[in-house]
């Protein structure tokens, strides 16, 4: 009987060691402590993942501030053609009177007698 008395002491005892143990583990006060410990362990690494994408934010920033940039450069470019076909037709007139100048500069070289009695047909008048 003392035996079976005895078990049953035992069994009530670890029962209640058991089920304070389980208490104790799970108390909100212990809760509270793995989670602040937990808090303190993983703050610095996402602390420094925040700063990583502050850091990746900016340069993506920058990066589609330049795209945007060259786009409406490119975009004020196609507007321009007309102007740079302008352009090219003033030069080509530009070209074909300095062709017709020279080639009447090389007749003109042959340089007439000039006669004292002529009088000019226009004079230019320069600012002084």
């Amino acid at each position: 009987m003392e035996d079976q008395e005895m078990q049953l002491k035992v069994k009530r005892v670890t029962d209640k060691f058991t089920e304070s143990m389980y208490v104790l583990a799970n108390e909100p006060s212990i809760a509270l402590y793995r989670l602040q410990e937990h808090v303190r362990r993983s703050l610095p690494e996402l602390v420094q993942h925040k700063t990583d994408m502050q850091s990746w934010e900016e340069q993506s920033q920058g990066a589609i501030y330049t795209v945007e940039y060259a786009c409406s450069a490119v975009k004020s470019m196609t507007n321009s053609s007309l102007y740079f076909k302008n352009i090219d037709g003033l030069l080509r007139q530009a070209i074909s009177l300095k062709e017709q100048m020279s080639s009447l500069q090389g007749r003109s070289d042959v340089k007439p007698a000039i006669n004292p009695n002529d009088t000019p047909t226009h004079t230019s008048v320069t600012p002084p």
